[in-house]
C-alpha cells in the first residue's frame, strides 16, 4: 500500500510538471507574441512620424518658395533660383515641432532647381523623429509654375471656331467663345455672358455653341453639348493677363545677349531675318531688305546666308521681324521678334511647314512675336506649324487677303486654301483665325495639342504667377 501511494504521488508529480511546462510555453508564446506586436507598433509609430515630419518638410518648401516666387516676374523667379536662396533649407536639417514647442524630430531638403529656360523643381524631403532617428521616409515632389503652352489656344478677345474646326486640346479666353466644330478637351471663358460680335440679339454664354440646336440664352440651363464639347465647357474662370509678357521679354533678350545654352541675339537691320531651320542642328538666317506690306512676301535680301548652331534649351532673338520654316531636329529653342524699347513692334511672318523630326518632346519650338504671327497670302496650301506660338500684343492667323469675288464668294486661287495644322499651342491678344465666312482661307482647321509641351514649354516661355504641385510620391530607403 505505500508503495502504490508513492506510485500515485509521483504521478500527480509528473502532472504538474507537464501542465506547467505547457502554461510555460503558452505564456511565453503570448509574451513573444505581446512583444513583437509592441515592437511592430513602436516600428509603425516611429514610421508614421517620420512620414508626418517628411511631408511637413514638403509643406514647408511649398511656403517658403510661395513667400519668394508667387506673382514675381520670370527675371526675378530665375533670379531667386540662381542666387540659391534655397540653400539654407536644402542644405541643413530643420527641427519638427509639436504645438507645445517640444522637439519631435527633424527633415532635411533635397532641392533640385529647374534647368535654364524651364520651371520644373524637384524636392526630396527625408523626415526622421529623434527617438527613432534610423526610421526615416523620404517623400518627393515636382514642382511647376504652368506654362502658356498648356492650352491649344489661349486668348486676349472674342473668339469664333467655324465648323469645320476640331480641336485637340483646352481652349480659354478672357472674353466669349462661340465655338461650332469639334473640342476633345475643355473650353473655358473668363465671361459669364456677352454680346457676341458676329451677329445681332441679346448676350449669349460665354461659351456656346451654334450648332443646332443652339445654345439657350444666360439665365436658362447650359446643356451638356457633348456632341460639340466632349470634355465640356467652363464659364466665369480666372482671367490670363497678357500684359505681364513683357518681362518675360525682357528676360529673352538678356538671356539672349548672355549667350546662355549658346543663345543668339541679332540687331534690327533691314527689316527683319529670315531663318530656316536644317535637320542637321543648325539654322540658316539673312537679313530681309524688303518686303510687300500687303502679301507679306520677301522682295530682296541684304548680304548672304550665314550658318549657327541652334542653341539647345535656348533663344533666337531679333529686334525686328522674322520668316521661318524648316525642321528642327533634337533640339529646344524659342525664336523671339520683338523690340522691348519704345518704337515699332515686330512679327513672325510663316509661308511653308515648320516641323519636327521627332514627336517624343526631344524637339520643342516656341515662337514669341511682339505684334503678330502672321501666316502671309502665298503660303502653302497644306500648311503644317509645329510650334507653341505667342502673339503678345497681335494676333496669330491669316489676313483676309481676298482679291477675287463671285458674287459673295471668294474665288481667288491664292486666296482659298487646303489644310492647315497646328501641332503645338497657341497664345494671341487679336481674335484667332485662318478662315473666313466668305470662304477664303484654309478650308479645314485641325488644331492638335502637343502634350510634350505639359511638363516641357519652349525654354523662357511665360508662365503662370505661382507653383504648383503635379506630381507626389514615397520613395523607399
Amino acid at each position: 500500500m505505500i508503495f502504490k501511494y508513492k506510485n500515485e504521488k509521483g504521478s500527480v508529480l509528473a502532472y504538474i510538471l507537464i501542465m506547467v511546462s505547457l502554461v510555460m510555453v503558452i505564456l511565453t508564446g503570448a509574451i513573444q507574441f505581446i512583444v513583437s506586436q509592441i515592437k511592430y507598433s513602436t516600428y509603425n509609430n516611429a514610421r508614421e512620424e517620420a512620414f508626418q515630419i517628411a511631408e511637413s518638410g514638403v509643406n514647408y518648401f511649398r511656403w517658403y518658395l510661395a513667400h519668394n516666387t508667387d506673382g514675381r516676374t520670370a527675371q526675378q523667379v530665375a533670379e531667386f533660383w540662381e542666387t540659391r536662396e534655397i540653400i539654407e533649407a536644402e542644405d541643413t536639417g530643420q527641427d519638427y515641432l509639436d504645438p507645445n514647442g517640444g522637439m519631435l524630430g527633424k527633415f532635411k531638403l533635397e532641392v533640385t532647381p529647374p534647368q535654364n529656360g524651364s520651371t520644373i523643381a524637384v524636392v526630396k524631403s527625408t523626415g526622421w523623429s529623434y527617438k527613432y532617428p534610423d526610421q526615416t521616409r523620404i517623400i518627393q515632389v515636382r514642382l511647376r509654375r504652368p506654362s502658356w503652352s498648356e492650352f491649344i489656344v489661349l486668348a486676349d478677345d472674342d473668339m469664333r471656331f467655324g465648323e469645320g474646326t476640331e480641336i485637340y486640346g483646352k481652349v480659354k479666353s478672357n472674353f466669349g467663345i462661340r465655338f461650332d466644330g469639334l473640342a476633345h478637351n475643355i473650353v473655358s471663358s473668363a465671361v459669364y455672358k456677352y454680346d457676341d460680335p458676329d451677329h445681332g440679339g441679346g448676350k449669349e454664354y460665354g461659351v456656346h455653341t451654334h450648332v443646332s440646336p443652339i445654345d439657350p440664352l444666360p439665365n436658362n440651363p447650359l446643356p451638356d453639348r457633348s456632341d460639340v464639347f466632349e470634355a465640356g465647357r467652363r464659364i466665369e474662370v480666372l482671367e490670363t493677363s497678357f500684359t505681364g509678357i513683357q518681362a518675360d521679354l525682357n528676360l529673352m533678350k538678356s538671356v539672349a545677349d548672355a549667350g546662355i545654352n549658346g543663345s543668339l541675339y541679332f540687331d534690327d537691320s533691314g527689316h527683319g531675318r529670315h531663318i530656316i531651320l536644317n535637320s542637321n542642328g543648325t539654322f540658316s538666317i539673312r537679313t530681309v531688305k524688303t518686303f510687300n506690306g500687303n502679301s507679306n512676301e520677301i522682295n530682296k535680301y541684304l548680304g548672304s546666308w550665314n550658318s549657327y548652331p541652334i542653341p539647345d534649351n535656348g533663344i533666337i532673338f531679333v529686334q525686328n521681324n522674322v520668316w521661318i520654316e524648316g525642321e528642327l531636329n533634337n533640339k529646344r529653342v524659342t525664336v523671339v521678334a520683338a523690340n522691348i524699347k519704345i518704337g515699332t513692334k515686330y512679327s513672325i511672318f510663316l509661308k511653308n511647314d515648320l516641323f519636327y523630326s521627332q514627336y517624343d518632346g526631344s524637339a520643342i519650338l516656341g515662337l514669341v512675336a511682339q505684334e503678330d504671327i502672321e501666316v502671309i497670302e502665298n503660303s502653302e496650301s497644306d500648311l503644317r506649324i509645329d510650334a507653341a506660338m505667342i502673339a503678345q500684343e497681335g494676333r496669330i492667323g491669316r489676313q483676309h487677303y481676298c482679291t477675287n469675288w463671285l458674287w459673295m464668294f471668294c474665288v481667288g486661287y491664292n486666296d482659298i486654301k487646303d489644310t492647315i495644322t497646328v501641332f503645338g499651342s497657341i497664345a494671341t491678344n487679336g481674335r484667332y483665325g485662318f478662315a473666313y465666312t466668305d470662304g477664303s482661307g484654309y478650308q479645314t482647321r485641325n488644331l492638335i495639342y502637343d502634350n510634350n509641351l505639359l511638363y516641357y514649354p519652349p525654354p523662357y516661355f511665360p508662365t503662370g504667377n505661382e507653383y504648383l504641385m503635379d506630381l507626389w510620391e514615397e520613395i523607399k530607403n
